[in-house]
């Protein structure tokens, strides 16, 4: 049965299963000491690093392809990727042989080597972790789409921030809840948290 507001994937018969673990690709985006702290601190950014590093565990376990992103903008910012402060939380820090992106852009895809490591590791299902919602986990999914992956948001692995809006400021939470569901419509399907994931 529909729901009394379908997404346009549901109208358009989109499947809304999650990808499974197996056979996908882990992709962690911009899990960074840039969030936990100063003027770039995300709002429950200690419990979606929490449930990513569980997705990240799970992963290994399975064999899955895992991909580590980090945005990169500089010495002096908070995403100086040579300094401390943008370094991958020791959390979730790579593994020897597990692939890392250094990005320039919201989107994991531009102007990176992302596309072709996924295609040459057989991939088609991706499951999306990291920071921030509104921002590079959303880019990322809607550019993932686009290029015909299958990706899976796992909404308890990620974060955001209260921003400016035309009206007054945005909390977090509401713009949590709107990046997810714009992602949700067409992009992504989009889980509560890591337990919705399949092995």
């Amino acid at each position: 049965m529909s729901s009394p507001n379908p997404t346009l994937r549901e109208l358009t018969g989109m499947s809304g299963e999650p990808a499974p673990l197996t056979g996908s690709a882990l992709v962690m985006i911009d899990l960074q000491n840039t969030y936990t702290r100063g003027v770039m601190a995300l709002e429950n950014v200690e419990p979606a690093i929490e449930e990513a590093a569980g997705l990240l565990r799970r992963a290994r376990a399975v064999g899955a392809t895992i991909v580590h992103v980090q945005h990169e903008a500089g010495p002096g910012t908070p995403y100086d990727t040579h300094a401390e402060i943008g370094a991958i939380v020791d959390a979730v820090a790579p593994e020897p042989g597990e692939h890392v992106v250094v990005k320039n852009f919201p989107s994991s895809f531009a102007g990176t080597d992302l596309e072709e490591h996924l295609r040459g590791a057989g991939v088609t299902n991706l499951v999306l972790a990291g920071f921030m919602t509104h921002m590079c986990v959303n880019s990322t999914a809607r550019s993932a789409f686009t290029l015909g992956f299958a990706p899976t948001v796992v909404a308890g692995a990620t974060a955001t921030r209260a921003l400016p809006g035309p009206d007054g400021t945005v909390p977090a939470a509401a713009l949590q809840s709107a990046s997810l569901a714009a992602l949700s419509d067409m992009f992504a399907v989009v889980v509560p948290d890591a337990s919705a994931v399949p092995d």
